[in-house]
């Protein structure tokens, strides 16, 4: 049986979770930074914009569809595969709840069905938390990873334009 002190080492949701806040305001830092100077390129293009311009004007649509379906695929395969994760766990949880049921009702003395009847409602509590834990755990995987995409094109374009 696990200690309820274990669960305060190691990853939780709230650790997933503020990485990626991070990651967000990095790339909406990003973003801004991008806008602006694409803005400002525009601006200054005017109604006559050179082949460089017009360059990366066309580049700056490319890159937000090819991001955005990118995002949209990797969160697609991560939601599948949360789909196996959740029956795995349902499973196994049904599982162990069926074997702490057999042993309340193998019981040959009232305090042993007490004392196992106790366990069952702990059992299940603990795996009512842990459950929730992975769910969430697994919530803010598949936003990050619909996050990466963006991020990494937004970072990137903010880097390459601020070298011009």
């Amino acid at each position: 049986m696990k200690s309820c002190n274990n669960l305060a080492t190691g990853p939780t949701p709230l650790n997933d979770w503020t990485d990626l806040l991070f990651k967000a305001g990095e790339m909406m830092s990003a973003s801004a930074q991008v806008i602006g100077h694409r803005t400002a390129q525009m601006a200054l293009a005017g109604p006559a914009p050179s082949q460089l311009d017009r360059n990366e004007f066309n580049l700056m649509s490319q890159e937000k569809m090819e991001a955005a379906a990118e995002s949209v695929h990797a969160m697609a395969i991560r939601i599948m595969s949360l789909h196996q994760e959740t029956a795995s766990l349902a499973i196994q949880h049904m599982l162990d709840s069926a074997t702490n049921l057999m042993s309340v009702a193998s019981s040959s003395t009232l305090h042993q069905s007490g004392h196992r009847q106790s366990k069952l409602a702990h059992d299940t509590i603990r795996n009512s938390a842990e459950a929730v834990s992975q769910f969430n755990t697994s919530l803010a995987n598949i936003a990050q990873t619909g996050l990466h995409p963006i991020h990494a094109r937004a970072t990137a374009n903010a880097k390459r334009l601020k070298k011009l």
